[in-house]
């Protein structure tokens, strides 16, 4: 495929295998265009995420686009080198300017829709808004600007249910080390030194259209309105009724369809 995303025989068919990114072996899926000219779709997890527990999220997406589409594991998430030691307040930083860089790279992806959520959505800021790379677009849905109250206790509450309740057997299957992507992402959060953690500063650096998704009921907060004030480029906020923090999941097809209008103007 080449032209408007990228090139590379992979993007005529599709793939899993790992590369090695800011020094870790990480995890990825690729899936195949259909049609001959057209972006790459990169997908970016949130907190707890995995390549796997997109599910079949990005196939339906990249179907309806035609686009081909790249899905990987970040360092210490699903079948990627596991964490070996604490993460610090650095940690999305490091993803989007040191090993997201060095994934498209590997691949010869040029000017991709990035499509984040929750901290991949951050991640995906931090990228775009740096300037070193052209980004054709962003798809961002929950994302985090700056750090809130109700972000804290949305991810206490998630802490206590992981020690206590079934939410580490419900994540277990889909890590390699289950307790270290946990605490890797819960702890980094609830330290002192992460509660003045912002990136607004930063986001007048995005030129690019942005399309910012948020459900109503989002426990862990509301920063799409916030982010659209603060890019520079044109920004389109679509806020869902009766939806919590995972859009994808719990509205697909609106997401869906709404990321199809998005890559088709863009």
């Amino acid at each position: 495929m080449q032209g408007g995303g990228g090139r590379g025989i992979w993007f005529d068919s599709a793939a899993t295998g790992f590369l090695v990114a800011a020094g870790h072996r990480l995890e990825y899926r690729t899936i195949a265009a259909t049609r001959t000219v057209g972006p790459v779709l990169v997908f970016l997890h949130e907190g707890l995420g995995s390549r796997d527990l997109w599910r079949e999220f990005p196939d339906r997406v990249a179907e309806r686009t035609g686009c081909a589409a790249l899905v990987y594991s970040r360092y210490g998430f699903g079948r990627s080198d596991p964490l070996t030691r604490q993460r610090g307040p650095e940690y999305l930083d490091i993803e989007a300017l040191e090993a997201l860089p060095e994934v498209l790279a590997h691949f010869g992806i040029e000017r991709p829709i990035l499509i984040g959520h929750s901290d991949g959505g951050t991640i995906a800021l931090i990228h775009a808004a740096a300037g070193r790379w052209p980004v054709r677009g962003l798809v961002i849905m929950a994302p985090h600007i700056f750090v809130e109250d109700v972000t804290l206790e949305g991810i206490r509450q998630a802490k206590a249910a992981f020690t206590t309740g079934g939410l580490r057997r419900k994540l277990a299957p889909w890590h390699t080390d289950v307790d270290a992507t946990f605490s890797g992402w819960a702890d980094v959060w609830l330290t002192v030194e992460f509660h003045d953690w912002s990136i607004e500063p930063r986001l007048t650096g995005i030129t690019c259209p942005v399309l910012l998704i948020q459900g109503e009921l989002d426990r862990y907060g509301s920063q799409v309105n916030a982010t659209a004030r603060l890019v520079s480029g044109p920004a389109e906020v679509m806020l869902i009724p009766k939806c919590g923090h995972a859009p994808h999941v719990e509205r697909e097809e609106l997401v869906v369809g709404a990321i199809v209008r998005f890559v088709e103007r863009v």
